[in-house]
């Protein structure tokens, strides 16, 4: 009905209905296509396409928060990498938790072209009868496609950092959620710190990846670092860093005199932050690309060249530097 009364072909009807015409249908057809549709009030039922063709020309990126400037960051490089030939979803978890494969089954039923997930839940099962990529993923099972970071680089030079500013004893802030990356970015930590001739702190503290949850946590322990020796005070990533921040600028604590403060991700606002935050950075952007070109080469069987995602030390005014 809508070819019939653009005066076009089904085909060309496809094209535009499904975002594909750029470069194949003129624009005035186009706009005819696009008249009928609303006129007939037509809309795309993708399931039953996917299930017509066996799948589809969606793909589903699931991430823990979408709020988050790092994710961000990943999705545009997703975005950029599939350019027109598919249509990129977006599905964010409860806030907190970890995508797990509950979440990859909800979205396989619709038959995408492929699944992205993001700093899945550690130890599920993440596969599924269509192409899965897993994104910084570290413990992920053998035979599956996953792209991840490597930590060393970005994490040998912090506490190279750390130890030619004097600091000889530290504390860490890791985060409460139920992901590998985050297990592996401290333990790395500490035997970087080993050996480095640096002791961690064994007053721990743990929180959500939220400022005002960091600064909760850092209340409660800062007393203990200080009187521990605690010198610098290591987060698992940015958000969990500025709350150490709020927490020391109430206290009148001097960053990065009285306290030195480092974190991991380098959020965009981690450079205006007071002071100005010191970061193991870890290309968000780069790492949506790489896990994009993973996908397209699976669904079209193809060998991709193997990309290395080093993370890199972005010193700052929070360190002294």
């Amino acid at each position: 009905m809508v070819a019939e009364r653009a005066g076009t072909s089904i085909a060309t009807v496809s094209l535009v209905v499904n975002g594909k015409d750029r470069g194949r249908v003129s624009q005035p057809i186009a706009d005819r296509v696009r008249d009928a549709v609303d006129a007939l009030g037509y809309v795309v039922d993708h399931a039953a396409s996917s299930l017509a063709r066996g799948t589809g020309d969606l793909v589903v990126l699931i991430a823990p928060d979408l709020s988050n400037p790092f994710f961000a960051e990943v999705i545009r490089g997703v975005r950029d990498t599939l350019g027109d030939r598919y249509q990129l979803v977006l599905s964010v978890t409860e806030r907190g938790a970890q995508p797990t494969a509950a979440d990859l089954r909800r979205f396989e039923r619709l038959r995408p072209a492929g699944i992205l997930v993001d700093a899945p839940a550690a130890g599920e099962p993440m596969d599924a009868s269509v192409p899965v990529v897993l994104l910084d993923a570290p413990d992920a099972a053998e035979g599956t496609t996953a792209v991840d970071y490597d930590l060393a680089p970005g994490i040998d030079a912090l506490v190279a950092h750390l130890r030619d500013r004097g600091h000889r004893h530290v504390a860490y802030l890791d985060g409460t959620a139920r992901v590998a990356t985050f297990g592996i970015r401290h333990r790395m930590f500490d035997e970087a710190c080993a050996a480095a001739g640096i002791t961690v702190s064994e007053v721990g503290a743990r929180a959500d990846l939220t400022v005002d949850a960091a600064a909760l946590a850092t209340e409660h322990v800062v007393e203990a670092w200080h009187e521990d020796g605690v010198t610098a005070v290591v987060a698992a990533a940015d958000t969990l860093a500025y709350g150490v921040l709020r927490v020391a600028g109430s206290m009148g604590l001097r960053v990065p005199e009285d306290l030195a403060v480092a974190g991991f991700d380098d959020l965009p606002s981690s450079s205006v932050t007071a002071p100005a935050l010191t970061s193991v950075a870890l290309p968000g952007a780069e790492l949506g690309r790489t896990a994009a070109l993973r996908l397209l080469a699976t669904v079209d069987g193809t060998a991709v060249e193997p990309v290395d995602l080093p993370a890199r030390l972005v010193p700052r005014a929070s360190t002294g530097a």
